[in-house]
């Protein structure tokens, strides 16, 4: 594992407020060249009858995390009405933040910003017993079996409520061109027909672009890869409880090692919306590729 500097990987802000009084685009530079935002010092409160939801026991059986989606609508929770009315309200104080932020200091992602459930993960990291493909201790780029996305963006808030002083433990590994000029020749051709049949079937949501070909090919190998995740350039990184963190984790390579009790805000953005659409992955790809993949 290579000892590099930390700073080329996260970039550490000291803010203390998350409304930010105009665009930040000395962060949108790192965040779209695939470094990882880490802000030591955003306030976020957990009220005294807020500490019951830190029990992995209230996630549902089989569920991956507690979700609240766009409608208000909680899932993967068990417990009664007024808990989860409760549990809910903790959720949304942390979306209104995470949107404060990302509005703030990104303006020019939000009139196109779609925003996906936002989530509560409870589980121990370390003790979650999962397949390979599907297991986030190993470094990847995310990339869905069942939802192509065309190239667009995914961008992510997380952070760490952990009560009794736990860090949430990354590997954050290199840029992503060195990623895919490693895997991308590797890769089986894209085949349509095969994308029809898949699709026919509902085994994928919509058409299998080539780009998400591509960006599933990268991701199941980085996975399956002993090597690479033992030799590939990459740093382990603690976020301390009350850290949060932004990252277009298409883009940036990473892992989740350690830690329990997580706040997750996704959001969805069309690469036209970034700052510099040439830092993509689905322009990096086309120039790789030589080719349009969508």
């Amino acid at each position: 594992m290579s000892n590099n500097n930390q700073t080329t990987y996260v970039k550490k802000i000291g803010v203390t407020q998350w409304e930010q009084s105009s665009a930040r685009l000395d962060w949108a530079a790192d965040l779209e060249a695939g470094c990882v935002l880490h802000f030591e010092a955003l306030p976020f409160v957990v009220n005294p009858s807020e500490q019951r939801f830190f029990n992995a026991g209230i996630q549902s059986k089989g569920a991956r995390n507690i979700s609240l989606d766009s409608r208000g609508t909680l899932k993967g929770m068990i417990a009664p009405v007024e808990d989860q009315e409760a549990l809910t309200r903790f959720i949304l104080r942390y979306r209104s933040l995470a949107q404060k932020l990302v509005n703030s200091a990104f303006p020019k992602y939000t009139e196109h910003l779609r925003v996906a459930p936002t989530s509560f993960r409870p589980n121990q990291v370390e003790t979650r017993a999962q397949s390979v493909r599907a297991d986030d201790k190993r470094l990847h780029v995310d990339a869905f079996p069942t939802r192509p996305n065309y190239g667009e963006r995914i961008l992510r808030v997380f952070l760490n409520v952990n009560p009794v002083d736990k860090p949430r433990v990354w590997r954050v590994g290199e840029p992503f061109i060195d990623i895919a000029n490693q895997f991308v020749p590797k890769i089986k051709p894209y085949s349509q027909w095969q994308a029809q049949v898949l699709n026919a079937l509902r085994i994928t949501k919509s058409l299998r672009s080539e780009y998400d070909h591509l960006m599933l090919g990268i991701h199941d190998g980085m996975k399956m890869s002993d090597e690479y995740q033992s030799a590939s350039n990459q740093i382990t990184y603690n976020f301390p409880p009350g850290s949060v963190w932004v990252c277009f984790s298409d883009q940036t390579a990473h892992a989740v090692m350690a830690g329990q009790f997580m706040m997750e805000q996704t959001y969805h953005l069309p690469v036209t919306s970034l700052y510099d659409p040439e830092t993509s992955p689905l322009a990096i790809l086309q120039k790789l590729t030589n080719k349009e993949l969508v």
